[in-house]
Parts: structure tokens; C-alpha cells; sequence
């Protein structure tokens, strides 16, 4: 929200300068983003008229000015201005004033040619930015007179950062009421008359829409004058708002809505046919906008429109055909209220933003329409004659929203503010806010204005005596009372303690969006159980993602293209598949290039490889307390991994997840290297954690027992270790690989696996034959299972 700081003094006295209302706005919770001072030094700046024009002798592009400043004799002024002809009144810096940016003005020779003077545009006075030309004055801008007076100078340019619960402020006698509560004053809204009706002009108007449009008001005026100019003192207020002006009818409507926080609309009375019909849009409906862009709708948006043709799309943005021009003398003025769940994202959908969605899809007082429409039509018959038809008018009075009444409790607002307020103080800022009080023997019944959307509990109108009463009026107290301890339960790791893990083995951790491409995860094979947005960002952030890997991998082609060769990123976060509601799963993803160790002088470089990520899985897996219960395998393997340097993960049989070198084909399409190896699983198996249970040092010692199987090549480590381990049960301390072979004596298409049986019995010592019997079930085992066959 964008006003003039002159224009708000108007409406509420401020018993303060610009810096303290700067700050009193910001600490009620309406930020002040950005003030811009406007017309500063302009105390030698006057209103002139070129009376003669002519080419400059020495250089084509200036002109030799005759300027009459209201003294009694012309001055003499070299100007440049592309703009710059006979007739016109323009600013005039005389010899001696200083301009806002350090711009002093001196008796000056160009090319020549004496200068006394120089005639200004908006952006040199400080008060636009527009340095195209000298700023255009009025014809009837007295010559002589101060410029500052003229224009109402020095002013300021004031925009809030505006939450979206206080849509009420984004209107300048809305921003009032809470000045005036912070000021102790008292709101002066310009009054309110209705328009003398002198045309019979009328057309008929049907709501169709429901709910989404409850209220629509709508005007003739026939016989304005298409030529009127805009006021000086709008089209300023225009400006230090941030708007062009454009014509008298658009000004208009502009400047209601600034003032009020209605936007409005006039059509071409002319270019319509038959009634005003307020609908849904059909399926595949097209409009071509004021923008001149056209847009193809669906049922999702509401539409006014005529007997034949769509006009405008509803709270967004007019039609084009139906359009105000230079030859319009007869207008349908309209102003309505929509509901904002019926404007909420569509012109975002549409791929713009407007003045009129922002308020629409935030709320908009149901009561302004008809205030709105009166103030807009005073102001165009002042500004542009005509006769005014009577106020068209069709409502769904069932389908409006009504004004919230809700309790506060004096007790509660003590508790909640730590302070007390005084009664009479509460009542006066809830008054000020244009809100009805009526005082209980507890506290106070509120009735919130139409306009406040945002007061519907208790804590609302806390809120509202704690930001107008002052932050800083609260005192800060150290809170009491005794905090209930969450406990840690220990069958679950702490996400925390897997983030520092993976931190000391240097990976860094990447936090990405949630939504991905369409495009991209159709390179990745995710193509089923996807969760599509209704109302994307953009088309890159349309899709929900079902993997953590794209985002990751992404963000490795990042930090290789500048110059990062070696990569290690983590991200823990959730995946989202297509359900009922969606399922969310928390997940782990790890990717990883470059070499295998950081630079050094003490190892040999080596590029990273499958069993690197697997030893960092392995780590992870050892916080848990039972890597037994894991294995990786082979096969089942997604078409995104390389089908020989890859693993599926199972924990107690069931996949978990996934890890090895992406596909040589996905790698390419991606524009990665060969050497880029990723892990994803799901958090929650990795999180649990074996109960800590004690028990006693082994008093019997453990008995090592060495063997080497043949096995073919595509039997996996954890296949013979569960063979082996499911055979000797608990005597079984620990097996552990040692040895692996393949080549000569060995068949082709296998193996030769060497491995250490730690075998122990917590009741006795283990005889040489108890070991030889275990040796003899682990192979017989190994022999059905695995197909293995010992090595002599």
C-alpha cells in the first residue's frame, strides 16, 4: 500500500511529524517499507510560461527559451527537453535555488548562449522518476507562484508492508481508523452525499455466480466529456501512490480505491448489450484483457459479463473490447464485492497481479460497494459532467458476510498482557478502530466493523489493545510457571545426531523447495503417484516431490559448474506420493563426486566408488545397535541407477531404500559425470534404535574358525551372511570377510569368498568338535542357499 503522506493528514490529524509516524505505523504491525521524501528545496523553484521558442545556433537538439516567471521581464533559458514548446507552463529553478541531488542553479553560457535558469522535470525537483521531458503543468497554473504551493509540497511517499489479515488498511480512511487510535484524534472521511439522479438510464443485472459474487452495484452516466483533464491535486495523489495517471474515468475509479479500498471498474455503456450477467466462466472460455493479452478461463473464475460476450474477469482485470477510450461519452460504473475464495489465485493463475485482485483475494468491505460507487460518480460528474442514472443494485443478502461480535474478558486481557489497562482506554481504542463497545460486568462485548475480516477471537482483539496500546507501554517480564520435560524416548535416535554424523564425514547439508518440474522428474522416471499442485509458483515448482534426489542432485550440478569438484551434500526432509490424503514420508538422500578423500599429501588420489557411499550408509546404520537386521541386494533396482554399481537397501526384508551410481543414461541427460553416486531411504528405519540392555564380559573365550566358499558372482555378501547367521543362531559371535578372489582357479562367473566364523558359548568353552560341527552346518548351508562350494 502506497500513499501520500499529505493525503493521510487530511483525513486524521497527526499530532506528530513523518520519523515518529513512521515508527508509531511500523510498531502497530503496518510496517513502513519504504518513505520517499517528495519535493524538498523547492523554495526557488516558480511556475513559468514559454512564450517564445526557438532553435539553438550552435546545436541542433537545445532550444533558446523566452520564459515569463511572473517578474515583468523574460528570462533567457537553454533547454533540451524534447518536450520543451510555446504555450506550455513549467517548473522554473531560478539563479540560486539548490535542487534535491546537490543541483545548483548559476547564471550559465551553453554553447554560447546565455542561460538564467533551467526549466525542470519531475525526477531533477525529486518528486517522480520521470526524466523524459519538463513536467507539464495545468494551462491555468498561475505563472509566478511557488511551485511547492502549487503542487502542495514537500510531501512524502509512504508505502506499508501489509499483512494479508489487514486488507481494511488498504485503503487510506481504513489506514485512518488506526492512525487515529494511535494518535488520540478522531477520522475526517470525506462525506458521504448521494448523486442527484437526472437520466432514467438503467440495465438490468442477474447474479448467477452463487456465494463467490453475493453483491454487485452498477451505474449509467451518459454525456460526460471523454477530453476532461484530471484534477492537479488527483493526478498528484495518483503519483505519490505509484499510479499514472490516464484518463478521467480511470483516474477515478483509481483514486476510490485508494481512498476507500473498493476497486471499480467503468465500461463503455455503448459497447454492451442486453443485462450485466455475473457467472462462472465455461470451460475453455476466452477473453482478450485490458493488456491486450488473451486469456482462456475455466469454471474456477467468476465472469461479468453481457447478454453475448464476456466483459471483464471478476476482481482481476476488464476486457478490452468493452474498454473506456478517448471516444467513450456513456459509462456503466460498477462496484461490487466478491468473495475471496472466488478471487484467491486466479490472476496468479493468469500469470499477472493486480491492484484489484490483491484487495479482492485478501477481502474487501461488503458494505463499501455502494459508498464507493457514490464517491466515484461525485468526483466524475465534477470532473467530467454527464447525467447520473439511478444505482442498479443485486444482492444475495443470505450469502454476505456478517459482522463478527466477539467477548473480551478484562481478566484474560490482564493475563495475556501481563499489564492492566485501563477500561476507559480499552474502550477508546476499540472505538477509534471503528468498532461498536459494549461494556459487561467481565469485560467487553466487541462488534467488529464489516470491513475487519481479521476479528473473530479473543486473541484478535488482545492483539488490537496490545499494538495500539504500545508494545513498548507492555512491560517484559521473565514468564513463571513449571515446564513439563519432554523425555527422549531411547528407542530412537535423534535426527540431530544423524545430521552431526554425516557432518563429520563432510558431507554438508542442502535444504531444497518441495515442488519440482514435471520436466524434470520425467528425466528421473517418476512418472506415477505424483502430487500436482492447483495453483503452482511457476511451472519449475509444479509437482510435489516424490524423491529428495532431483533437488539434491540439482544442487551437486550447482556447486560442480563453479568449480566445486568434489561434492558431498545431505538433505533429511519428506516425499510426497499421491493418496488420500498424499503420503508424506521423511527421508534421507546422499549424494557424492570427485575424489574419495579430501586433497592431501598423504594418500593417493582416488575417485569416490559404490563401497565409499556404502561405508557411509554402514556408519550410520552402526547408531542403531543392529546392523544385523540390514542387508543390500542386487536386484530390484530402479531404472535411475546403474544396473552393476547399485544396491537395494532392506532392513528385516523389506526395502528401505536405494544406493549407488546414478544411470550412465540419466547421468547424460543431466550433463553429469560418470562418477556421481547417490543414497536415498527412509529416515524412520534408520532412526530406531535397540534398547541399551546390560550384560556380563564373556567368561568363556570365543573360538576363530577360517573358511573360503565358491560362489557365483551375483550372490551378494548379505545373502551369505544371513544363510550363515540364520544356521548358527547365537553361537555365532561375529563373521567377518576378509578375503575376496576371482581369476585364474576360480570358474568363470564366480567367486572365491574368504571368512572368519567367531564362534562363543556364554555357558562353556567350545571344543574343537563344537567347532568343526558349526563349520560343517555354516558350509551345508552356504551350499543350499548360495550355491557354494568349499574351498580346500
Amino acid at each position: 500500500m502506497k500513499f501520500s503522506e499529505n493525503w493521510l493528514r487530511e483525513l486524521v490529524e497527526i499530532k506528530a511529524d513523518r520519523a515518529a509516524l513512521a515508527h508509531a505505523l511500523t510498531m502497530a504491525g503496518l510496517e513502513v517499507e519504504e518513505l520517499t521524501p517528495l519535493g524538498e528545496q523547492l523554495g526557488d523553484v516558480v511556475v513559468a510560461e514559454i512564450v517564445a521558442a526557438e532553435k539553438h545556433p550552435e546545436a541542433d537538439r537545445l532550444q533558446v527559451c523566452k520564459v515569463d516567471a511572473g517578474t515583468g521581464e523574460l528570462l533567457q533559458i537553454v533547454c533540451g527537453a524534447p518536450n520543451a514548446r510555446v504555450g506550455i507552463k513549467v517548473p522554473l529553478a531560478t539563479v540560486g535555488a539548490a535542487l534535491p541531488g546537490g543541483i545548483h542553479i548559476k547564471a550559465a553560457k551553453l554553447r554560447g548562449v546565455e542561460s538564467f535558469g533551467m526549466l525542470c522535470s519531475a525526477k531533477e525537483l525529486g518528486i517522480d522518476n520521470d526524466a523524459s521531458g519538463l513536467l507539464e503543468l495545468p494551462l491555468d497554473a498561475p505563472v509566478g507562484q511557488s511551485l511547492a504551493t502549487y503542487l502542495g509540497l514537500p510531501d512524502a511517499s509512504i508505502e506499508l508492508k501489509l499483512t494479508p489479515n489487514r486488507p481494511d488498511c488498504l485503503g487510506l480512511v481504513g489506514l485512518a481508523h488506526d492512525v487515529a487510535a494511535l494518535f488520540g484524534s478522531h477520522v475526517k472521511a470525506p462525506a458521504q452525499a448521494e448523486t442527484p439522479v437526472t437520466s432514467a438510464a438503467h440495465r438490468g443485472i442477474r447474479l448467477e455466480a452463487g456465494k463467490d459474487a453475493p453483491r454487485y452495484l452498477g451505474r449509467i452516466i451518459e454525456g460526460i466529456d471523454p477530453a476532461a483533464r484530471t484534477p492537479l491535486w488527483l493526478a498528484e495523489r495518483l503519483r505519490r501512490a505509484g499510479l499514472r495517471p490516464i484518463s478521467a474515468v480511470v483516474d477515478v475509479t483509481n483514486y476510490v480505491m485508494l481512498e476507500l479500498g473498493q476497486p471499480m471498474h467503468a465500461f463503455d455503456n455503448d459497447k454492451l448489450d442486453g443485462d450485466i450477467v455475473v457467472r462462472h466462466a465455461r470451460d475453455g472460455e476466452t477473453l482478450k484483457l485490458l493488456d491486450g493479452s488473451e486469456v482462456t478461463l475455466d469454471r474456477g473464475f467468476v465472469l461479468i459479463a453481457d447478454q453475448q460476450n464476456a466483459l471483464a474477469v471478476a476482481g482481476v482485470m476488464g476486457g478490452y473490447d468493452s474498454r473506456v477510450t478517448d471516444a467513450t461519452h456513456n459509462i456503466f460504473l460498477e462496484s461490487a464485492h466478491f468473495a475471496p475464495a472466488a478471487i484467491m489465485g486466479r490472476a496468479r493463475k493468469l500469470g499477472m497481479h493486480t491492484d484489484a485482485s490483491h484487495r479482492f483475494e485478501r477481502g474487501v468491505d461488503p458494505e463499501l460497494p455502494r459508498r464507493a460507487l457514490e464517491r466515484a460518480s461525485e468526483l466524475l460528474l465534477a470532473i467530467a459532467g454527464g447525467k447520473a442514472g439511478p444505482v442498479l443494485v443485486a444482492e444475495n443478502p443470505a450469502d454476505l458476510p456478517k459482522p463478527a461480535t466477539v467477548t473480551l474478558r478484562r481478566a484474560r486481557l490482564k493475563r495475556v498482557l501481563g499489564v492492566e489497562v485501563a477500561d476507559a482506554e480499552v474502550a477508546r481504542i476499540f472505538t477509534a478502530l471503528g468498532m461498536q463497545v459494549d461494556a459487561t460486568g467481565e469485560g467487553w462485548r466487541i462488534t467488529a466493523p464489516s470491513s475487519r475480516f481479521d476479528i473473530e477471537l479473543e486473541e484478535d482483539l488482545v492483539e488490537e489493545v496490545a499494538r495500539i496500546y504500545g508494545y513498548d507501554s507492555i512491560p517484559t517480564h521473565t514468564p513463571e510457571g513449571a515446564l513439563a520435560l519432554a523425555t527422549e524416548p531411547e528407542a530412537r535416535l535423534d535426527e540431530l545426531a544423524v545430521r552431526e554424523q554425516l557432518a563429520a564425514r563432510e558431507y554438508y547439508e542442502a535444504v531444497n523447495l518441495a515442488f519440482v518440474s514435471q520436466a524434470l522428474l520425467e528425466k528421473w522416471g517418476f512418472t506415477e503417484n505424483l502430487v500436482p499442485l492447483a495453483n503452482p509458483l511457476s511451472a519449475d515448482l509444479a509437482v510435489m516431490r516424490p524423491s529428495l534426489l532431483p533437488g539434491l542432485i540439482e544442487a551437486l550440478s550447482y556447486n560442480r559448474a563453479r568449480q566445486q569438484d568434489r561434492v558431498r551434500l545431505f538433505e533429511m526432509g519428506r516425499v510426497f506420493a499421491a493418496g488420500d490424503p498424499p503420503l508424506e514420508t521423511p527421508s534421507l538422500a546422499m549424494v557424492a563426486s570427485g575424489s574419495a578423500h579430501a586433497e592431501q599429501w598423504g594418500e593417493a588420489a582416488r575417485p569416490l566408488d559404490f563401497f565409499d557411499l556404502k561405508g557411509d550408509l554402514d556408519a550410520l546404520i552402526a547408531w542403531g545397535g543392529e546392523p544385523q537386521r540390514w542387508a543390500v541386494h542386487a536386484d530390484g533396482l530402479p531404472g535411475w541407477l546403474h544396473p552393476g554399481r547399485a544396491a537395494r537397501v532392506a532392513r528385516d526384508g523389506k526395502t528401505v531404500g536405494y544406493l549407488g551410481a546414478l544411470h550412465p543414461r540419466l547421468a547424460k541427460a543431466l550433463d553429469l559425470g560418470s562418477d556421481v553416486h547417490v543414497l536415498e531411504l527412509a529416515l524412520e528405519p534408520l532412526l530406531a534404535r535397540r534398547l541399551p540392555k546390560a550384560q556380563p564380559v564373556a567368561r568363556f573365550p570365543g573360538v576363530r574358525r577360517d573358511i573360503a566358499v565358491d560362489v557365483p558372482e551375483q550372490v551378494s555378501w548379505s545373502q551369505i551372511e544371513q544363510a550363515v547367521r540364520a544356521t548358527l543362531g547365537t553361537t555365532l559371535a561375529d563373521l567377518r570377510l576378509f578375503d575376496r578372489y576371482s581369476g585364474k582357479g576360480v570358474e568363470a562367473g564366480r567367486k572365491s569368498l574368504a571368512m572368519g566364523l567367531i564362534l562363543q558359548d556364554a555357558s562353556r568353552t567350545l571344543t574343537d568338535d563344537d567347532a568343526d560341527n558349526c563349520v560343517r552346518k555354516a558350509v551345508s548351508a552356504l551350499e543350499a542357499a548360495c550355491e557354494a562350494k568349499l574351498r580346500g
